[in-house]
């Protein structure tokens, strides 16, 4: 087999093969015995017609074809690796000439990972927020905890702001009550933004048994996007009632004896996730000053599919999800479509050159992924999709992703390396130490999860 390569663009490139028919032998063999195995012919067992047999009564022709199409990835694939190609996506293949008994010549283009030239990164300076919690800080997470441990008792007066009603729903529209718009003895906090548009206002005022009717657009069943007069009532008024901030709350809430350890453990607590967003911002913020360092070409085809995957990801799942459609989604973003088509492009064309480059970071620095780092990598993929990290793993092999989750622990190690050799200073001027940043927040995390998982605890106690 011989094989040229020719450069068609910085990311694609044509693959011209020759291959000798002799070459094609063990392909036209399969080929024989596949077409052996699918046709009868009288007079002959099946899996035992003569080839000579076969090339009468279906044509020499099936059976090229058959063993063409056999072949051609083999030998497509032993171009790419003499060329010492790395191909991006399926090639555009076409048969030049094809001679029985002489050659095979074909063509194939595709995309290509282009070259990347490394630049000098030692000079990068950034600048982060300061890591700084106000007094402000402290008191809203006393008070985001006081609120879990909120009592509520009925009232007989008309309802407020901030209180807990238990309400029954009926919704019409064009003056039919609908079969899935009817629900009773649901729970809402006015002022909390749940259920419908225009409840606050309708419910604001009324006493137990009250009731009042509204418009709203409904959000979700049946007659999703239409508007429909909704009659709400009120069955009971309650009142929350906050404990008292004192030392007894601090033992009732947490495991410290006094109000004022519980706030300096608070205060500890938001000064290490901030540290943590600051080291994500160094981050941020060096990688974008890399890109712009860097000449990274961008294959169309692959920069097409990554937009359409990011449009497609978009409304039917995360859109989905939310129980609205694009043009929603749009409308509450104040976007028109061609500034949301030019946004994903400009994200696309982002992640592709990150990708790219730190791959190439990888391979000039010759960075390894352990299996503790990979480890370490799925247990925090695990808990952000919100699967145990025994059923994320599991899917993981499933999906063939282990690949994947390496290179996403190669290319954080990469920018890594760039971020070490940046200078980065905050808002304040200091130069900020990123050392050990991301264990401390890992840290930080895990005891604010476990802090609020003893809160739930004795909440529900």
């Amino acid at each position: 087999m011989k094989s040229a390569v020719e450069t068609l663009n910085p990311t694609r490139v044509r693959l011209t093969v020759e291959v000798p028919f002799e070459e094609l032998k063990d392909s036209l063999d399969a080929a024989y015995k596949k077409i052996n195995q699918q046709v009868t012919v009288k007079g002959f067992r099946k899996g035992k017609i003569p080839a000579r047999v076969i090339d009468q009564r279906f044509g020499r022709g099936a059976v090229l074809e058959e063993a063409v199409n056999d072949a051609l990835p083999k030998f497509y694939t032993e171009a790419v690796n003499e060329a010492e190609l790395n191909p991006l996506g399926q090639p555009e293949v076409d048969i030049t000439e094809l001679k029985d008994g002489e050659t095979l010549n074909f063509t194939a283009e595709v995309d290509i990972r282009p070259a990347i030239e490394i630049p000098d990164y030692s000079g990068i300076e950034v600048t982060v927020d300061a890591v700084e919690v106000s007094h402000e800080d402290v008191e809203k997470s006393v008070e985001q905890l006081r609120e879990r441990f909120a009592s509520t008792s009925p009232v007989e007066r008309a309802a407020e702001d901030g209180d807990v009603l238990t309400i029954d729903l009926q919704a019409k529209v064009d003056g039919e009550v609908l079969e899935d718009g009817v629900a009773e003895g649901v729970s809402y906090t006015i002022g909390s933004g749940e259920l419908l548009e225009g409840i606050d206002e309708a419910v604001k005022g009324l006493e137990a048994g009250g009731e009042a009717t509204f418009t709203s657009e409904l959000k979700g069943g049946s007659a999703e996007g239409k508007e429909a007069e909704v009659t709400v009532k009120v069955t009971q008024v309650a009142a929350r009632e906050l404990p008292a901030l004192d030392d007894d709350f601090a033992q009732l809430a947490s495991e410290f004896d006094t109000l004022d350890e519980l706030k300096a453990d608070s205060r500890k607590r938001l000064e290490n996730m901030k540290q943590y967003d600051q080291a994500t911002q160094a981050q941020e913020r060096v990688l974008d000053e890399l890109l712009k360092l860097a000449e990274v070409p961008i294959p169309e085809k692959l920069l097409a599919d990554e937009i359409q995957t990011r449009k497609h990801n978009l409304e039917h799942h995360q859109l989905g999800q939310m129980g609205i459609d694009l043009a929603k989604y749009l409308e509450i973003q104040g976007k028109t479509e061609e500034e949301f088509t030019a946004e994903t492009e400009e994200q696309a064309v982002k992640g592709i050159k990150t990708q790219f480059i730190l791959d190439e970071l990888v391979n000039k620095e010759k960075l390894n992924v352990n299996q503790e780092e990979l480890t370490e990598h799925l247990m925090r993929r695990a808990a952000s999709s919100g699967m145990s990290p025994d059923q994320f793993a599991q899917a993981v092999v499933e999906g063939g992703q282990v690949p994947m989750l390496v290179g996403e622990v190669a290319r954080g190690k990469a920018l890594a390396v760039v971020v070490e050799a940046a200078k980065v200073t905050d808002t304040n001027g200091e130069v900020v130490d990123l050392d050990d940043a991301e264990d401390e927040a890992a840290e930080a995390a895990a005891e604010t999860e476990s802090a609020e998982d003893e809160a739930a605890e004795k909440t529900e106690a």
